[in-house]
């Protein structure tokens, strides 16, 4: 009986390892391999919430449409732990291979799979692998197998390895070393597994990079100005500020000294707190944090509001409530961020969804920060921020920095009297001062309580109203300014699908599922709050509109529901978190169920 044809560049690998073995390692190198082939690939990490010896995963998808959504079903299966082997085994599809090590204490027990049995100590052993060096190496025995098995390019795999250990000549050779010799094991012992997938070369990556969303945006930070971070350590959003750390150095260099002050705050109130300071006195300022930071940081996002500070804020989401899910994707602080504080708050909030965006961003916040006179938050999760994505390279800004209204002494000596908060333009934003000008009209103090426009402390009733009145002219004047939604219409469509951020690529593969079903749809990924006119559009031209997000309360249904309650109806929800990215087939049934109780739904009220 012949072989099955094998299935090329469309395919996954999940790594079942240890967390801290080097394991993150194997799984980039392979990574970078098949991207050095033109093929694109993405990267889901699964880790757990501590700090090595527990159970880690990694999925692999190699895509040649290009689709970079969390797999449905993996079928290659790297078990190298045995303590979670039994439960990997048991979501490998029929016919899947499972790579396991011959001398581990764990065997495979199914019989429709293709296991393959790896010689693990031996291949170390003929290596010459050290005692202290063999945990780690030992995960490179499957990236030589798979290499075999998949026919990467030898070439590739060079440039991956020596990517992954520059500068580090004997690493390089070492680990050379085990992926050749686990490439001859597997030539020299072929099975069923040898021709079930392979990759094969491709353009699709040229000109493309490899990023995650915190280096990303620690790098738009950078080129946006940033002058002063203050943060206090939490995950997911600390390695924004360690590569932002890392990047300095190399991107604002200085022999005077240092170009940004970078302080590691007691906790995330005295961050915030630091950074309302930085940003009232003239610097670009900005912190990083996750849910629990942001609930602490509620008061000095509602005195930045109100005092009309410069602030940025990322919220890079895991799942709560409480500690939750430290190391798990969320997108549940929308409603939280947008409404940060007490009282009447209402805070811009940018919501990115590739990397790029994640870049970008991180420069716009800043400008947005100034010219409103306002902390601006910008929403990622952990799957943006900590994944890798391919991602076009990244271009320096052309416009100079937005500083918005703020008045030097020249300014000043031109005018008769000056008032903080008067509405001069119309459009909500008072000039500003900052510490350091000369002119007498130049001092001013920044207050949270209520005051007049020229900010004299007042419990007027009607100062408090104008005041008020004001900073919701302010939110206008944003609604014009922040990002548009991204929208793709299809013109048959009746049925339009609206997300943000990372759920995007579940979204756009979920269009394509649906369309094999013969439903066409439109797609608008919401790009910053607050809407604009441009939402109400999409939503009035569909007759269902199904919003997906990861969160459990359906929070961007609920504000777009608020934003254009005219179509409040049209909107459906697919709202499901369990700390894992979204994947296509998922989506799409959760569409046509929803889709089903909207129309049924129709059909009693039309009676």
């Amino acid at each position: 009986m012949q072989s099955p044809q094998p299935i090329v560049n469309e395919f996954a690998i999940t790594a079942a390892t240890v967390n801290g073995s080097g394991s993150q390692t194997a799984n980039m190198v392979l990574m970078r391999a098949i991207f050095q082939m033109g093929i694109p690939v993405s990267g889901k990490n699964l880790f757990p919430s501590n700090i090595q010896g527990e159970p880690t995963w990694y999925t692999l998808r190699v895509s040649q449409a290009g689709y970079t959504a969390r797999p449905a079903e993996t079928p290659i299966l790297v078990a190298f732990n045995p303590r979670t082997a039994n439960e990997d085994l048991s979501q490998l599809p029929a016919g899947g291979i499972c790579l396991y090590p011959a001398d581990g204490p764990w065997q495979p027990q199914r019989a429709d799979i293709i296991p393959l049995a790896l010689p693990v100590r031996q291949i170390l052993d003929q290596v010459g692998v050290g005692q202290r060096l063999r945990p780690y190496a030992a995960n490179m025995v499957y990236v030589g197998a798979l290499a075999a098995l998949l026919e990467i390019e030898d070439a590739a795999l060079v440039k991956a390895v020596q990517h992954q250990f520059r500068g580090k000549s004997s690493a390089v050779e070492l680990n050379l070393a085990v992926i050749r010799a686990a490439q001859a094991w597997a030539a020299n012992n072929p099975s069923p597994a040898h021709h079930r997938f392979r990759v094969a070369r491709m353009q699709a990556t040229t000109g493309m990079m490899l990023i995650d969303g915190n280096t990303a945006a620690a790098i738009g930070a950078i080129t946006g100005g940033v002058g002063v971070v203050a943060w206090y350590p939490i995950t997911p959003s600390s390695s924004l500020i360690e590569s932002l750390e890392s990047y300095l150095p190399r991107l604002r260099p200085a022999d005077d000294g240092a170009t940004c002050a970078v302080v590691q705050a007691e906790d995330e109130i005295a961050a915030l707190g630091i950074v309302i300071g930085a940003g009232w006195a003239g610097a670009r300022a900005m912190t990083a944090t996750s849910g629990p930071g942001i609930s602490l940081m509620t008061e000095f996002a509602g005195l930045g509001f109100f005092a009309e500070t410069p602030a940025v804020i990322w919220d890079v989401q895991r799942v709560g409530p409480s500690t939750g899910l430290p190391t798990r994707t969320a997108q549940s602080d929308l409603l939280s961020v947008y409404y940060l504080g007490h009282g009447d708050t209402r805070h811009v909030v940018l919501l990115p969804g590739t990397m790029e965006e994640c870049y970008s961003d991180a420069q716009l916040a800043f400008d947005l920060a100034e010219y409103l006179q306002t902390p601006v938050f910008v929403l990622s999760d952990l799957d943006l921020g900590m994944n890798i994505w391919m991602s076009r390279p990244f271009t320096y800004p052309e416009q100079p920095l937005q500083r918005g209204k703020v008045l030097s002494a020249e300014d000043l000596a031109k005018l008769t009297s000056y008032a903080r908060f008067a509405d001069v333009d119309g459009d909500g934003i008072g000039y500003r001062t900052l510490p350091g000008n000369p002119h007498p009209l130049a001092a001013t103090l920044s207050r949270g309580t209520g005051h007049n426009e020229r900010n004299v402390y007042s419990e007027r009733p009607d100062d408090w109203q104008r005041n008020m009145a004001r900073l919701w002219r302010k939110h206008e004047t944003a609604r014009r300014m922040v990002p548009r939604p991204v929208v793709d219409l299809h013109p048959q469509a009746t049925v339009g699908l609206i997300g943000f951020g990372s759920t995007a690529p579940a979204i756009a593969e979920a269009r394509d599922l649906l369309a094999a079903a013969g439903i066409a749809t439109s797609s608008m990924r919401v790009r910053a709050l607050p809407l604009g006119p441009e939402v109400t559009d999409f939503i009035a031209r569909h007759q269902y509109c199904v919003v997906i997000e990861q969160n459990h309360d359906g929070q961007l249904r609920q504000l777009l529901q608020l934003h254009c309650p005219a179509y409040a109806t049209r909107l459906g929800s697919v709202a499901w978190c369990d700390g894992l990215p979204l994947t296509a087939p998922f989506v799409r049934d959760q569409v046509l169920a929803v889709l089903e109780q909207m129309r049924e739904l129709a059909l009693v009220t039309s009676k």
